[in-house]
């Protein structure tokens, strides 16, 4: 099954911009979206409802109050780290505050965190590492759209 991922990270409460992210996502045909943390609020959430989403939650999050909230919206909480396969490549995911979630991370085809606010596109044999860069506090804001059948990715810039 051939399926685009949206990658998204540290939206911090700005509910607007994720929206828009996951429109511009959505139009370049993104079925499948994961979010790196730093979540911050329920408003930010409502934008994956719906979605095939998947979050981890960062350093800023409060996961014991948006853990059950995104879950009765039908978004998937696989914190601290997530494991996927999509089109047979195997994506990990999370926040990257956590040492020992990127040990554990990097033993997938594609790594994918946040946290650090910039884009990431690095290779390191036959693991690629990826950070969509961020939603808040970013020059410029952005996301990504993920093609593991192809091994493409393309960063998006979300205006502001």
């Amino acid at each position: 099954m051939f399926m685009l991922v949206g990658l998204l990270s540290d939206s911090h409460g700005r509910s607007v911009r994720t929206r828009e992210a996951i429109r511009m996502l959505t139009e370049r045909g993104a079925t499948m979206f994961l979010h790196m943390g730093d979540i911050e609020t329920e408003e930010v959430v409502d934008q994956l409802a719906g979605l095939d989403a998947h979050i981890v939650f960062g350093n800023n999050d409060d996961e014991r109050s948006l853990g059950p909230y995104a879950a009765s919206l039908g978004v998937r909480v696989l914190h601290p780290l997530g494991r996927l396969e999509v089109d047979g490549r195997t994506i990990a995911f999370t926040h990257g505050h956590l040492r020992r979630c990127v040990t554990e991370g990097e033993q997938a085809d594609y790594f994918i965190h946040g946290h650090t606010h910039r884009q990431r596109d690095e290779r390191r044999g036959a693991l690629r590492i990826i950070n969509p860069g961020a939603l808040h506090r970013a020059h410029p804001y952005s996301v990504a759209l993920l093609d593991p059948v192809n091994d493409a990715l393309e960063f998006l810039v979300v205006p502001a």
